[in-house]
């Protein structure tokens, strides 16, 4: 039988047996030029550019960036290696591309289209014919399916957790593939699987894949990495034959004719080069440098420009994350009672100007916050299967991070964190916090990787001083500190876990059992929670915008609940700096600044 004639059939079936029209039948399966992960895309089938990008931006000169540390590898989508973002933001390219205005919806690139069901069990991507690599190989459904099967094999935890919840691959055709999804109710999985990066099958060796390279890999993308220079420095310069130059999506996009990254050890020497004008682009994370620190001469000339740009997105989490797998993190009550110990508006005051917000929710400053929200009854819903993982304050939106009285001593928040290390079994002895069964001391290493973690987790090294815990603070190098984290050999970092506007299956990569045992995941906390896998599990099933805002306000409550970070602080907008002669759209999308849509004006 053929598959048009099988095809005409189901749906016949379909219409008999749940009486729907044909209209809606139909639309179910009809080609689509965008996805969406609630709702519809916002731009037409027939839009001509991203809303956010110039088209009539001029093509033509260089941007000079930045980058903390080294790379001994270029390709990051591995566990191996520490890699720059260069490979798949410039040489490789997705089947779809993400919209940076939207939540989370991706519009064709390589795919022209895309079919799926309401219930999201499958996804065909029709590919464009005229796609090419850079050595002139078509792209065809062949290489989407040796990349999926290459990335589920021997990507990073988030690509094999997500790929491996896919039941079967078929290239129906050159330019036809189909992934069944049936069985994952993962509604998030037909966009992961369009934002793919797709590698050449005919000019990647599979046996070599996981292993660190300085290779350039051929690709689909604008540009073409032409130098490398071992830990110093990458340049790609934009290919005169990219075959996609032309598609409303990419309209605007990519008009530097060369993208060069230059990588500094530390923090403070790549600010000096800022000051001194050797690259061009800078986000400013340090609230006391952006308070005092730019007043140098190409600023006050006008050669440099610094702005403030407010952040729509959720904050996400910053803190001082406890490896729970470490004994002496594994009860929450001890968890708790160091977090009593941290003074936020101490901090706040005499180490950031007082320029930053305290976080109290893994998605602050949103409508995904639990934070001063009760429960509605989906969340209740949700949690009633998992008696004790919330607190009552916690589902009744009361909890707030303790608050210090800003002194940077306040006895009474120490004797509140000593009755919570009493009950869990800790004692002061001869000035020394020891375990009352053991007589071990309480002490444990903070693992930092630049001076501003150090002077952070030094300050509150002498807070937990005053109560007879000694934390040693450890500082290290840039790959020291990528392999220590990825096999989770710490006691207790400093990470930052950003938030979206449509929180998914990275939030698996993060929170999730299997995560917790899995080297190179982003779990560092070793989170074990059936409750947290659940809530995981319920923000990827939502169909609609209010059942997602529930399961991710869910999830929120239980991770805060098991006290698995002390949490930190935000910044409340974004600060940026640049040169002056770059220009830029009028218009920010939600997720901030973007120089891909940024040009030098000839001169």
């Amino acid at each position: 039988m053929s598959r048009s004639l099988t095809r005409i059939l189901g749906l016949i079936a379909c219409l008999f047996l749940a009486g729907a029209g044909p209209v809606a039948a139909a639309e179910a399966d009809a080609p689509r030029h965008g996805i969406a992960m609630h709702g519809d895309p916002v731009l037409p089938a027939d839009f001509s550019h991203l809303p956010y990008a110039n088209p009539d931006a001029p093509k033509g000169g260089r941007i000079t960036l930045a980058i903390q540390g080294t790379f001994d590898s270029l390709n990051p989508l591995i566990v191996l290696g520490v890699a720059p973002p260069a490979v798949p933001d410039y040489v490789l390219q997705s089947l779809m591309m993400r919209s940076r205005d939207e939540p989370f919806t991706v519009y064709g690139l390589i795919a022209r289209s895309a079919e799926m069901p309401d219930d999201r069990s499958s996804v065909t991507f029709n590919l464009d014919p005229r796609a090419r690599f850079s050595d002139g190989h078509p792209l065809t459904s062949e290489d989407v399916r040796f990349t999926f099967e290459l990335l589920k094999t021997y990507g990073k935890p988030f690509h094999r957790s997500s790929f491996g919840q896919v039941r079967s691959v078929t290239a129906e055709t050159p330019h036809r593939i189909t992934f069944d999804l049936s069985g994952s109710n993962d509604r998030e999985l037909p966009l992961i699987i369009a934002t793919m990066p797709i590698f050449p099958a005919h000019a990647t060796d599979p046996d070599r894949f996981d292993r660190t390279t300085l290779a350039p890999p051929v690709g689909s993308g604008p540009y073409a990495i032409t130098e490398v220079r071992p830990g110093e420095r990458i340049v790609l310069k934009r290919r005169k034959d990219f075959w996609a130059a032309d598609l409303p999506i990419l309209r605007g996009l990519y008009n530097f004719d060369e993208i060069r990254y230059d990588f500094y050890r530390d923090d403070n020497t790549m600010f000096e080069a800022f000051r001194a004008g050797l690259y061009d682009f800078r986000l400013e994370g340090d609230p006391a440098r952006w308070a005092t620190g730019y007043t140098f001469s190409r600023l006050l000339s006008g050669r440099t420009v610094r702005e403030t740009v407010p952040i729509r997105l959720p904050k996400g989490m910053n803190g001082l994350v406890f490896n729970t797998r470490r004994p002496i993190f594994g009860d929450p009550r001890v968890r708790e009672a160091l977090g009593y110990l941290f003074d936020f508006d101490w901090l706040n005051r005499n180490l950031y100007y007082g320029l930053l917000t305290r976080a109290d929710s893994y998605f602050s400053g949103s409508e995904l916050s639990s934070t001063g929200q009760p429960a509605d009854e989906r969340e209740r819903s949700l949690l009633a299967a998992f008696p004790g993982a919330v607190r009552d304050d916690f589902l009744e939106g009361r909890w707030r991070p303790p608050s210090p009285d800003g002194s940077g001593r306040d006895r009474a928040m120490a004797r509140r964190a000593l009755s919570l290390l009493s009950e869990a079994g800790w004692a002061i002895r001869d000035d020394v916090l020891r375990n009352e069964r053991t007589g071990e001391p309480f002490t444990f290493e903070m693992l930092v990787s630049s001076s501003q973690q150090e002077r952070l987790a030094l300050n509150f090294a002498q807070s937990l001083e005053r109560i007879g815990i000694s934390a040693r603070v450890r500082l290290v190098d840039n790959v020291q500190y990528w392999r220590r984290l990825s096999q989770f050999d710490f006691d207790m970092v400093q990470w930052v876990w950003p938030a979206s506007a449509s929180p998914g299956n990275e939030q698996r990569n993060r929170w999730s059992s299997d995560a917790a045992d899995r080297s190179g995941s982003l779990n560092f906390a070793g989170v074990a929670s059936p409750a947290v896998d659940r809530m995981v599990d319920a923000l990827l099933e939502a169909k609609t915008r209010e059942e997602f805002v529930s399961s991710v306000r869910a999830l929120d409550r239980v991770l805060l609940s098991g006290f698995y970070v002390i949490p930190l602080f935000y910044v409340g907008d974004q600060w940026v700096a640049y040169d002056g002669d770059l220009q830029k759209p009028d218009r920010t999308p939600l997720f901030g600044p973007s120089i891909d849509t940024w040009w030098r004006p000839p001169r």
